[in-house]
């Protein structure tokens, strides 16, 4: 009989086997290291096993869940690291691999905080597909102007091309969650870097966003004096409303 482990930061394991293969799909076999965060009960881990093209790695922190996956897959258990994602020092993760592609059922309550990693290691990282719920999904896929549009919409798509990819019912997961989730995938665009100090670029984003309702020359007053902002044309406008190239002109013009 086959035992759900307990679920962890907030995680809902799926158990759809339709879902898993649809999301096995999309993988881009250009990159076949896989680093599955949080495989759980292994349904999507099997997949990747299955597929001779990939060679995953299996990143999991709970003891229940490394015991069922090495259990009934004992196919995994070289390829199994029992470690918290948001703690594991991917700089270490396969040293002569240059690039891999993060894959999960990310837990709701860390999957902001996977993507912020994500971005540290972006030169490294040509490809997310993750679940997440539903509004977070939105978020990050949102264009300017839409009331969804913040903080991990612009940072992500100053780097990665976002693919919001579907929408998944409530029904497929054990708990069931009382949201909707979705697929998205994160593609990395050609910017190698942006024309602009990049930190700054960071707190610049994170300092219009906080105060969102304002207009750029009141929420970015501790940055960016007004007379810049309206040389820009920029001042009367709130953030929601900038693309991301606005927000580096912003950048590039505050270091001169």
């Amino acid at each position: 009989m086959m035992v759900t482990p307990k679920k962890r930061y907030g995680q809902h394991f799926l158990r759809d086997e339709n879902t898993a293969r649809k999301i096995i799909g999309y993988i881009n076999h250009d990159y076949p290291a896989i680093l599955e965060i949080g495989p759980g009960t292994g349904v999507l881990s099997k997949y990747l096993l299955e597929d001779l093209l990939l060679d995953p790695v299996f990143l999991e922190v709970d003891g229940e869940s490394v015991d069922h996956l090495q259990s009934f897959y004992p196919a995994i258990a070289g390829r199994l690291i029992r470690a918290d994602f948001l703690e594991f020092d991917l700089s270490t993760f396969r040293p002569g691999t240059d690039k891999f592609t993060i894959i999960g059922n990310f837990p709701y309550n860390i999957s902001t905080q996977i993507l912020f990693r994500v971005l540290e290691f972006r030169d490294r990282i040509p490809e997310v597909i993750g679940m997440f719920q539903k509004e977070v999904a939105m978020r990050i896929a949102a264009p300017p102007g839409s009331k969804t549009y913040g903080i991990l919409s612009v940072l992500l798509q100053a780097y990665y091309h976002i693919d919001y990819l579907f929408t998944v019912n409530e029904s497929v997961f054990f708990p069931p969650p009382k949201v909707k989730s979705a697929v998205i995938r994160l593609r990395r665009n050609d910017t190698a870097k942006l024309e602009c100090d990049e930190a700054l670029f960071f707190r610049v984003v994170k300092t219009a966003f906080n105060q969102r309702r304002k207009t750029l020359r009141n929420s970015l007053r501790s940055l960016a004096d007004q007379e810049l902002l309206e040389g820009l044309q920029l001042a009367t406008l709130r953030p929601e409303q900038l693309p991301v190239e606005d927000f580096v002109r912003i950048t590039a013009a505050i270091t001169g």
